[in-house]
């Protein structure tokens, strides 16, 4: 079975054709997975017509087969503005120019701007465990899937899980002081897990958390989004305080499970929203049940009612029910992760009806 490297180096004469560079040199070869004798990947290219497609398709799958796979599965996506600048495509914007009007005080950064068009949601929980990054991630596909333009923060930054959760293995960059997300799915993602070696705890106090999260906001070169999900820490920490400091325009999302216990410790996450003057977009109840594939019967495992009570309680509405289950993705896929569901499938369809709710709630029809 052949390593990543091993696979990097077999394509590494395969050039792309607009920038008539090696791919293994852009490092557009992205997202490799190699299980058994198959191989899938990510192709990184400047167009995506079907004539270039076609024609990396036939070099990839030939140099593979040469060194002894022939089951492989290709991803092609178009390359960003800023990976066609790291090419040398485009002349990138002067420093000064991209940092102009950029000051110390959060008024001067457009992202924290109370006028700024962004949509910011954050997603929270009373307790871990309820599955609330999960319900983040697959959100913010959702949005992308629509067409919005969609940026993720894991906010979580003692729990980060998001990187893993959708199958990043890249790293971002920095380039003239921003940070560049890293995207995945559409989606513009963020977390504390690039930045350290893997398992590693943090061993941080709350300043130092707060002053990594404004770092999220306001040193990254998000460019321009149409939402900015924000994955909270379970609780109501010093984190949840922070981001509602930060961000006072914020939107919230509580997740919970239906047993009366959990939706009982999430009424205080909704307590701190509606005290700092935030307003809740609604409640998602995950693991609401599990439905048998066989015949369709929903067991209730962890009872039933705790969404729509705690929406009750905060003067909101239960925006969804997700039944307990996992998505049923394909290693050899070359779009795989762990935990985003597919657009066709059941659950897909319950993400993409909340973000419909979502858009029309945030007047973005």
């Amino acid at each position: 079975m052949l390593s990543r490297e091993q696979v990097q180096e077999a394509l590494s004469t395969v050039i792309e054709p607009t920038t008539k560079k090696s791919l293994a040199q852009l490092q557009w070869i992205r997202d490799i997975m190699v299980k058994e004798a198959r191989v899938s990947l990510t192709v990184v290219c400047v167009k995506t017509d079907e004539e270039t497609k076609s024609t990396l398709d036939r070099q990839i799958k030939d140099q593979l087969a040469a060194a002894g796979i022939n089951d492989v599965h290709i991803r092609f996506r178009e390359a960003s503005e800023h990976e066609k600048e790291e090419a040398g495509m485009k002349q990138a914007e002067p420093t000064a120019e991209r940092f102009k009007g950029r000051g110390e005080g959060l008024e001067d950064l457009p992202l924290l701007d109370p006028a700024s068009k962004v949509n910011f949601i954050a997603v929270a929980s009373g307790k871990g465990g309820v599955g609330k990054s999960t319900v983040t991630v697959n959100l913010a596909v959702a949005l992308a899937r629509k067409g919005k333009k969609v940026g993720l923060i894991d906010a979580d930054i003692y729990g980060f899980s998001v990187p893993d959760m959708m199958g990043i293995e890249e790293s971002p960059v920095v380039l003239d002081g921003a940070i560049m997300p890293v995207e995945r799915f559409g989606v513009k993602v963020m977390s504390m897990g690039f930045f350290i070696q893997e398992n590693s705890p943090v061993i941080w106090r709350g300043p130092m958390l707060g002053k990594m999260l404004r770092q999220f906001l306001t040193d990254v070169k998000w460019g321009e989004l149409d939402y900015l999900l924000l994955d909270l820490p379970p609780g109501t920490g010093d984190i949840a305080l922070d981001v509602h400091q930060m961000l006072p325009q914020s939107r919230e999302i509580i997740v919970t499970t239906p047993h009366a216990t959990a939706a009982f410790v999430a009424a205080r996450a909704g307590a701190m929203a509606v005290q700092t003057k935030h307003e809740v977009l609604g409640v998602v109840e995950n693991m609401a049940y599990y439905e048998c594939s066989g015949c369709g019967k929903r067991d209730y495992i962890f009872g039933r009612g705790g969404g729509a009570k705690l929406a009750e309680n905060i003067h909101s509405e239960l925006l969804a029910q997700i039944p307990l289950g996992a998505p049923d993705n394909h290693i050899s896929e070359a779009d795989y992760s762990p935990s985003v569901y597919k657009e066709s499938s059941n659950v897909g369809q319950i993400y993409a009806d909340v973000a419909a709710q979502i858009i029309q709630k945030c007047g973005q029809d």
